[in-house]
């Protein structure tokens, strides 16, 4: 057969033409290589003599950036393997013919994919956006010595490595006469010879790109300061996670790294997201990554601490593989910069990053905390480098890449760190340490990591491994952690009542549920109810195709308990659970002793209503619900109302009836009870795209925005949503009328082009209020949205002209100010014609900013990509 196709795993999927020498990984959701070897897909082979691996040779993504909450595109770890592992790009390699490996896809993700790789080599790329990051322009040239030694001598553009293969709605040749056709979303045909088969990236609804490992289940015990042993492996290690751990300070969870398939390996150590207080991150690469955005999914935000050098990677990172505005990662996160080669002090316990060597920016991390006799101390070092790689980059030409010889003694100062406890990267090879380094140190104990092998007997002379959920106490808890997370989500629940009274509760016993069990089946009538303390809780209502996620501060059997009547759902265990269990009855007696009963059943109501919905089914924290609750408005609209301005700047949650979307006249959908509408402008400050308009009376809770935005979860599926929606207009729509985004417009500087999408978004969004005769408040709205982007845009554009000294950039600035009076006396001349129909917006548009992005900024793009800025 010449074509042999084979479904790997959920949205990864295998095409092979022996023939045409073309193998395709499709799909490339994390671990995908991880999923190729364990399917036999990748082994390891010789070639004329040189040893080297088996795999894919070409790339097809996924239309969608995200799918149900999870980055759907991550090919770092792919490209990796097909340019070292394979050798397609090692000099005179057999397998080095030079044919560069394919990135296949709609034109706006691979041309992400190219940017989130080319960040994902080099991390930042100059002098500049080093400083930029605050560090002194002597040390910014050091780092950037070391990072072009580590590169070879030149930081390479991804095209240099890759072939971009643009595909559409027609036939498109691959390679070597195979072809390839989009036939709808994610929906992929190819052909050869006679052979044609179709490929389906989709992920369905409600489901998740699948672990490439198991993992055991386990109970972990909350200490005062401990280490728990969360990833030994490496971004190849099959059987493993990558490199991580989870610090315990306080009973309080901090993760070391974000790794791939968090979600999974948090969940069989029994830590709900909801459980992280925070995250100290390491580097950029996809193994400690790629996890960054599990931690989203919570209902609050979670702590981000590392260097504003880190920090920089990061969100270039992020911002390049999901297409949005660098400054949106602290929407998601509460970010504390973390002061190089200093001990921050964060609430007690002491962490000290110092930078180490490595192809992108990267820190070490030493933890402490004062205890009886001095200091506890644990040494996280991932991706450290062997100091006889680091050596050999000693040079005294401080024109040439490498670094000097005081630098290479810090460094092995800094390594040889004695420490109660020391976990090393031992991965070897170019960018990786290696444990003979490590033959004098003088730590109590020292953990050897980051491979995907066995360690050898001279290396377990040095250390040792720690198989997953180890747990190294430090300093042992004496406190009753459960019991102080219960009285804090009890407060929350009852307010005011009686300190003695909320003992009462307190004093329930403590219970420890296995992975599995069920608590309460639908129709059961509870005799207790379980407040979830740590893990997660399933809750399931199949005739409504309902299945949600409880984690800590939520309550099983809660409003059956209170009126003894039958359960609406199905509950069990996930994970391993601890719950604080208290009798109904009990329960029941004090909501009436103080009066909560009106209260609580009307919370209880509608937080059943916001679960039931798709943005609130899962992760957000009771606490949280209750405030939304609280600040819900009802609205009934009556059929065939179009649904105004102000009504649009709140988040719209239906409760029962039908509203349709639509675009330039044309249905785009129709959305039913407990679909929602209006986060445009709520959450992402841009008009709404669509006319709306009621097709029978719509009962709406409406929330406010400045409620919504504090939720990570609740905002990032907005965001997927937003954003699929927003490029099906300007990427793929035809609608007559509206601006579509073409390659014509990317000019090539990868944060640049986010911004001209966003305002051509917004410019669409007003011509369809033009349209829609959607009245005068709508198209202020708009056009506030239009001028307030411009102006940020304009000075972020300058800013980077300024930083790399863009000759033109006075001239440019002028330009910018021209720009910004002319679409101001544009909106004044607008709001003097009698109706919206008198307006000619997209002649206007097109000549005052497309015309721009055409002429001026292809010209300053030009100069900034001779020096590395895609």
């Amino acid at each position: 057969m010449p074509i042999i196709k084979t479904v790997v795993a959920k949205g990864i999927t295998w095409v092979e033409i022996p023939e045409a020498d073309l193998r395709i990984l499709c799909g490339c959701p994390m671990d995908s290589v991880k999923h190729l070897m364990k399917r036999g897909l990748i082994v390891s082979t010789e070639k004329n003599g040189v040893n080297c691996e088996t795999g894919p040779n070409a790339i097809l993504l996924s239309d969608l950036m995200l799918q149900n909450g999870e980055m759907a595109n991550l090919g770092e770890f792919p490209v990796l393997q097909m340019l070292y592992k394979q050798g397609l790009i090692l000099p005179n390699h057999p397998n080095n013919t030079g044919q560069k490996p394919l990135i296949i896809g709609l034109a706006e993700q691979v041309n992400a994919q190219m940017q989130y790789i080319y960040r994902g080599n080099y991390g930042l790329i100059s002098r500049e956006e080093i400083e930029e990051a605050g560090v002194s322009t002597q040390e910014a040239a050091a780092m950037m010595r070391l990072k072009l030694r580590f590169a070879f001598g030149t930081i390479r553009p991804s095209q240099d490595l890759l072939e971009g293969r643009v595909v559409g709605d027609e036939l498109v040749e691959i390679r070597n006469g195979v072809m390839i056709r989009r036939q709808s979303q994610n929906l992929y045909v190819i052909e050869y010879a006679n052979s044609r088969i179709t490929v389906d990236l989709n992920l369905p609804p409600g489901e998740s790109y699948e672990s490439a490992y198991p993992l055991g289940f386990q109970m972990l015990p909350r200490e005062y300061f401990a280490i728990v042993h969360s990833g030994e492996g490496d971004g190849w290690d099959v059987n493993r996670p990558s490199m991580s751990s989870i610090l315990m300070f306080h009973g309080k969870i901090y993760l070391i790294d974000a790794g791939p398939n968090l979600f999974n390996n948090l969940e069989a150590l029994g830590i709900g997201i909801d459980e992280i207080a925070g995250i100290f991150h390491t580097h950029a690469h996809d193994d400690h990554f790629a996890g960054v955005t599990t931690l989203i999914r919570s209902g609050r935000k979670v702590k981000y601490f590392a260097t504003r050098l880190v920090r920089a990677t990061v969100e270039k990172k992020l911002s390049a593989l999901l297409s949005f505005e660098e400054e949106r990662f602290q929407e998601f996160f509460e970010v504390h910069d973390l002061q190089p080669e200093t001990w921050n002090d964060i609430e007690g316990l002491e962490v000290r990053p110092v930078y180490s060597p490595h192809p992108l920016e990267t820190s070490i991390f030493l933890f402490r905390t004062l205890w009886q006799n001095g200091y506890r101390t644990y040494a996280h070092f991932a991706d450290i480098v062997s100091l006889e790689l680091l050596e050999k980059m000693i040079t005294d030409d401080p024109g040439k890449p490498g670094i000097d010889r005081a630098y290479f003694k810090k460094i092995r100062d800094e390594y040889l760190t004695p420490v109660n406890l020391k976990k090393l990267d031992v991965g070897g090879g170019m960018i990786h340490g290696m444990a003979q380094d490590f033959r004098e140190d003088a730590s109590d104990r020292i953990l050897l990591s980051h491979v995907a092998r066995e360690l050898t007997p001279w290396e377990r002379e040095i250390g040792s491994s720690a198989p997953h959920g180890m747990m190294d106490v430090l300093i042992s808890g004496e406190s009753d952690f459960a019991r102080r997370s219960a009285f804090t989500f009890l407060q929350s629940a009852f307010p005011g009542i009686p300190l003695h009274q909320l003992r009462i509760l307190i004093n329930s016993p403590v219970i420890h549920l296995k992975p599995g069990t069920m608590l309460l089946r639908e129709g059961g009538i509870p005799e207790k109810i379980q407040l979830i303390l740590t893990g997660a809780v399933e809750k399931i209502r199949t005739r409504d195709r309902f299945v949600g996620r409880l984690s800590s501060g939520a309550m099983v059997g809660e409003e059956s308990g209170l009126h003894n009547q039958p359960s609406r759902y199905t509950y069990s265990t996930v994970s391993h659970v601890q719950a604080l269990e208290i009798t109904a009855s009990l329960y029941r007696e004090l909501v009436l002793r103080n009066n909560l009963l009106e209260r609580i059943e009307r919370t209880a109501e509608w937080r059943l209503f916001l679960q039931s919905t798709p943005l609130f089914s899962e992760g957000v924290p009771y606490p949280i619900l209750d405030q939304v609750v609280d600040a819900i408005e009802l609205r009934i609209f009556p059929a065939g109302q179009l649904l105004a301005c102000r009504d649009l700047n709140r988040l719209n949650l239906i409760r029962s009836g039908q509203v349709e979307r639509s675009l330039a006249g044309e249905r785009f959908d129709v959305l039913q009870s407990r679909d929602y509408f209006g986060e445009e402008m709520t959450v992402f400050e841009t008009p709404c795209l669509f006319r709306l308009t009621t097709l029978e009376e719509t009962e709406v809770c409406q929330i406010p925005g400045e409620l919504v935005q504090e939720i990570p979860i609740v905002r990032w599926k907005l965001f997927e949503a937003y954003h699929n929606r927003a490029m099906q207009v300007v990427h793929t729509s035809d609608s007559a009328g509206s601006f579509r985004w073409n390659s014509a417009f990317n000019i090539q500087i990868s944060e640049m082009d986010i911004h001209h999408k966003k305002l051509l978004e917004i410019a669409n969004a007003i011509m369809e209020i033009v349209r829609s005769g959607a009245g005068w408040s709508a198209m202020e709205s708009a056009f506030a949205a239009l001028v307030h982007y411009t102006e940020y845009h304009f000075s972020a554009e300058e800013r980077l002209m300024e930083r790399y000294g863009y000759p033109e950039l006075v001239r440019h600035q002028s330009r910018h100010r021209s720009l910004v009076q002319q679409v101001l006396e544009y909106r004044d001349q607008m709001m003097r014609q009698p109706d919206t129909s008198q307006i000619d917006f997209k002649s206007f548009f097109s000549q005052w900013l497309v015309r721009h992005i055409m002429s001026e900024d292809r010209q300053y793009s030009a100069f900034l990509n001779a020096k590395g800025v895609y």
